[in-house]
Parts: structure tokens; sequence; C-alpha cells
């Protein structure tokens, strides 16, 4: 493959200001993400305490869940480059619209999806998982399902809020969430404070209630502070504007599929995994959360992309669309790069913070094998997840579409199953065609944005 390189870019103070622009954007943007994650690891590291075979149970649940997540979450996030052209063509009302529509999208996308949560115990059943990890997943579906739709609009409210630069107050309400959470989870799961002891359930009705929460405070940020409240977000709500909800399907529909076959593909290799072994299961788990957690920084730095990128289309300057987009890329690039090296460096200290000291030796001596395996794959995410969101600020959503069909199920899925069975290199294997799936994505979308924006 020829690598593909950003074109030198203009002036250097040209260069310095959009690093400046993009990073002020990208750092509470990233730590909103990583805060979503936080509790879920945190939900997991209690969890964990109750059993390998919980941790095993509650990996397949998010499986599950995130199934449907990524749906809606695909949807939804076309608010923010549709916000962020908006904004840069200075039309309020197509800011408001684009919030608006990404609301209402979030309520009936919850109805059907919602629902398919309460079938979880049957589909791992089809799945060939084991009959008690699948009724312990089920258990904490029935707590997890109804986080959906508050999750949604949050994401909405948080790419308005980001399309007109102030991304902060999302993390805020993020930042108080995540205690919250730590200790609604541990009451509910060990029946503290006076509460009942509900455990894998506890946990979901925990996160469910915090999204509510979290979706409230958002809400009234939105339609009551500075400097969202000048564009009345919340006026005219009840009315539908069918232009704008078909742009934003248009648009997101694309996103959402390729979410769902990302996702998809480690969804997949958890069910793949859990036919080798509820030990393997949970090794897995451990190495796929702490790419979770890493992967919310180039996350973050990717919807900073998409805002950059929106902006400057939305203004028709396709030169600093250019600019932006390839700042973002190096800036997520060489966040993953560092973090990599952090994680090799301790990869037998971090199973620790999931089972224990001395619970689970064989499941922490895996995970630790695999966060090394794994160091390619850490950095092409990062790539990844910054040229797509490149890619959506210039409404270029298609193609991607097209790349994650090929890269993960044509490639990744062959490969992970091909490495771990006929070569018998086992979760080893799985995790070293989930390497190869990312890197030609991350190929293919870098050289994408590189063609669109040359001219």
């Amino acid at each position: 493959m020829r690598a593909v390189a950003p074109a030198p870019l203009p002036a250097p103070h040209s260069l310095r200001l959009e690093i400046i622009d993009t990073a002020r954007l990208a750092w509470p943007m990233a730590l909103t993400q990583l805060g979503q994650i936080a509790m879920m690891t945190t939900d997991l590291a209690l969890l964990g305490r109750l059993g390998a075979d919980v941790m095993a149970a509650a990996s397949l649940a998010h499986a599950i869940l995130f199934g449907a997540f990524v749906v809606g979450a695909g949807l939804v996030s076309a608010v923010a480059p549709m916000a962020a052209q908006a904004f840069g063509a200075r039309d309020p009302r197509g800011v408001r619209a684009a919030l608006r529509a990404g609301l209402w999208i979030s309520a009936l996308a919850s109805l059907p999806l919602t629902m398919s949560q309460f079938w979880g115990y049957e589909m791992l059943l089809l799945l060939g998982q084991e009959e008690g990890a699948a009724r312990q997943a089920a258990r904490y579906l029935q707590g997890l399902a109804w986080s959906l739709a508050p999750g949604w609009a949050f994401i909405a409210i948080r790419g308005f809020m980001g399309a007109v630069n102030r991304p902060e107050p999302a993390l805020r309400i993020m930042l108080a969430a995540v205690p919250v959470n730590g200790v609604l989870a541990y009451a509910l799961i060990y029946g503290a404070f006076g509460l009942p002891a509900l455990d894998v359930l506890g946990a979901g009705l925990a996160t469910t209630i915090v999204n509510i929460g979290m979706c409230a405070a958002a809400l009234w940020v939105a339609a009551t502070q500075p400097p969202f409240r000048r564009y009345q977000p919340l006026a005219g709500v009840w009315t539908w504007d069918w232009s704008v909800m078909g742009s934003m399907l248009k648009l997101g529909a694309p996103i959402s599929v390729t979410f769902f076959l990302e996702y998809g593909l480690f969804s997949a290799s958890s069910f793949i995994v859990g036919v080798i072994g509820v030990t393997e299961l949970a090794a897995h788990q451990i190495a796929l959360q702490i790419a979770s957690i890493i992967f919310m920084a180039p996350f973050g730095v990717s919807m900073a992309a998409t805002v950059r990128v929106g902006q400057a289309l939305g203004r028709g300057d396709m030169a600093a669309a250019r600019r932006a987009g390839f700042i973002a890329i190096w800036l997520g690039l060489a966040f993953m790069v560092a973090m990599t090296i952090l994680i090799v460096l301790t990869r037998d200290l971090i199973p620790l913070a999931f089972l224990g000291p001395g619970s689970a030796p064989e499941a922490a001596t895996l995970a630790a094998t695999l966060l090394l395996v794994a160091s390619t794959f850490f950095v092409f995410d990062g790539l990844q997840t910054v040229a797509s969101g490149a890619l959506r600020g210039l409404n270029d959503t298609r193609a991607p579409l097209l790349y994650a069909a090929i890269s993960f199920w044509l490639v990744g899925f062959s490969a992970a199953w091909i490495f771990a069975f006929p070569l018998g290199l086992s979760t080893t294997g799985v995790w070293m065609g989930l390497t190869v799936s990312l890197i030609v994505y991350a190929w293919l979308l870098v050289r994408r944005f590189d063609r669109l924006t040359r001219a």
C-alpha cells in the first residue's frame, strides 16, 4: 500500500492557530468521551469482583447493547456536521433545526431498539453462548435497555454544543455523572445505603438512571444558558421539519451502518472468544475495555475534526477544511503512539484493576499478552476514527460505509477467524485479525480525505 501523506500546509501562523483551535475543541470532547467509558469501566470493575464469569456475562451484554446503541448514535452524530456547517454559514436557524431533528430521531429510534434488548437471552443462545452467561447478561440488559434514548439525546445535544465551539458544559455534566454512577452502581450491585443488592441488574439500572440525569441536565443548559439559549434550541421542538429530518437521515444513516459494522466486528470478536472459553472472554473484555478507554481521546479529536472541517465547509473554504482535517489526524496519531507505549510498559498491572490481585490469574496473564499484541491495533484505531470524523465534516459518509464493509468484515472477520482457528492462535489470533482490519480501514480513509481536499 502506498502511504498517503498530507500535502504541505500553509503558513506556520495558520498551522499554529489550527492546532490551537482544534486542541481547544478536542480536549473537552475527549474528556467527555472518556467520562462515558469511565462509567462502563467502573461497572465492569465492580462486577469483576463477583468473578470472571460475571465479567464475561457483562461483556456479552455490552456486545448486545452496543449493537443497538451504535445504530442510534450514528444517526444523531449527524447533528454535529449539520450544525457546524450552519454555524460556519452564520445560519442560527439551521443550527437549531439540526438539534431538533436529532432529538426527534433519538426518541423514535428508541422505540424498537429498546425493546430488542429484552431478547438478549435468546440472541446469545442463538450465537452459541453458554446458558449461564447468557442468563446473567440478559439480567444486566434489563437494566441497561432504558439508557438508549437518553444516551442518544445527550449525544445530539453535545454535538450541538460542540458545533458552536462550546463543548465544555457537556464535559462538566459528564464529570459530575462519573462519581454518581460509581456510587449508585456500587449501592445497587452490593446493596449499600439501604438499597437492595441487585448484582448485574443493579449495574444496568445505575447506568440508566445516570443517563437520564445527564440528558435532563444537558437540555436545561442548552435551553437556559449562554451562548446556547440565543439559538432557542427547544423552540418549535414539537414541529416536524421533514426537510431537515430527511437530510439528517441521509447523512446519518451511512454513519449508523458504518458504526454498526465496526462495533459489530468487535461484538463478533467477543462471541468468537466466548466460544473458546470463559477465561479467554474475560481477558478479551479487559483488553477491549482498555482499547475503548484510550480510543476516547482520538474519538474526541475526531469530533473536533468534524466541527472544524464542517465550519470551514460552511464558509466555503476547502483549504481550511483540508488543513483542519490533517492537523486533527496528526494530533490523534501522536496521542495514540504515546498511549500505546504506556500500555505496553504497564500491561502486567492493568488486568489487576479489573480482577484484583490473585483473582483469575490465567485471565490476567492472557489479558497482559493481548495488550502487547494490540499495540499496533491502538495506533491504527486512533488514525481511522479521526479520519472518519474529518470526512463526516465534508458530508462524506457513503464511501466510508463501503470501506467499513470491506475492512471490517471481508478482511477483518475473515482474518480473525483464520488466525484463531485454522492457524490455532486462539484469542491472540482474533486480535491479530482486528488489527489487520484497522490498518486497511485507516489507509482507505486517509487516502479518501486526501483526494477530496487536494484540489
